[in-house]
């Protein structure tokens, strides 16, 4: 797995740890191999490993009483996840599905409770957990403070950046379909598309097949401020 060393390295928590830390990992994890549509785990199950995505992307998701489907992160290359269940015990909260095929490093749990007892790499699990639920209530924010355009800008703020991969720059364009969109937004396909268009109207975004490509960063980011009338800001946590 030594090759493996510097592509997944250029993920910035990874990348942060002690390179004995990396290559033990690395050495430790068996690569699988998913084809699109197949499940990595799904949610209730009993957890088996910490994961870190060798190629490909994952999406993370539930489904809701009525059957649909609501896509909670999806992630990409690079990213480490899994950690919650092995930390708490507690079985999987979601189901993760390959999006094409996916190659993803599967590091046991036993080497992981190694790993977890040296200082450094806790406080890096840590860390890692910290933005996950920084990520989450932006997340909650949004669906109670924002406007449903300010939503859609902001996830597609978020999606540019790599969602829960969280890269230093971002990139132009989001691979995301209108179907994937609106099922991570919990809103109509319908309603969706129609934000879509205003954003496209006022010069933000192209809308392309299987894509959506940010043409002003600041503009969409004007557009993300958005708040539902009535509403106000609590303070944090």
């Amino acid at each position: 797995m030594d090759e493996l060393l510097g592509p997944m390295s250029g993920d910035a928590w990874f990348g942060a740890l002690p390179v004995e830390d990396r290559k033990l990992m690395l050495a430790r994890a068996e690569l699988v191999r998913l084809q699109p549509g197949e499940m990595l785990f799904r949610q209730g199950d009993a957890p088996s490993g910490f994961y870190g995505l060798a190629s490909g992307t994952l999406k993370m998701s539930s489904l809701r009483e009525d059957g649909r489907e609501a896509i909670l992160a999806v992630l990409e290359a690079g990213i480490w996840f899994g950690e919650i269940s092995l930390i708490d015990g507690a079985p999987r909260t979601h189901d993760a599905t390959a999006v094409g095929k996916v190659e993803v490093l599967q590091l046991p749990r036993a080497a992981f409770d190694v790993l977890m007892a040296r200082a450094h790499f806790a406080k890096a699990i840590a860390a890692l957990l910290a933005g996950r639920i920084r990520l989450l209530y932006g997340l909650v924010e949004d669906a109670t403070l924002r406007s449903t355009r300010a939503r859609v800008a902001r996830r597609l703020l978020l999606l540019a950046r790599g969602d829960a991969s969280y890269p230093s720059q971002m990139r132009p364009r989001v691979p995301v379909s209108q179907e994937e969109l609106a099922m991570m937004l919990g809103i109509t396909r319908q309603t969706l598309s129609k934000e879509l268009r205003l954003l496209a109207d006022d010069g933000v975004i192209v809308i392309g097949y299987g894509y959506v490509e940010v043409v002003s960063e600041a503009g969409l980011q004007r557009l993300a401020q958005g708040t539902k009338s009535g509403s106000s800001t609590s303070s944090a946590l």
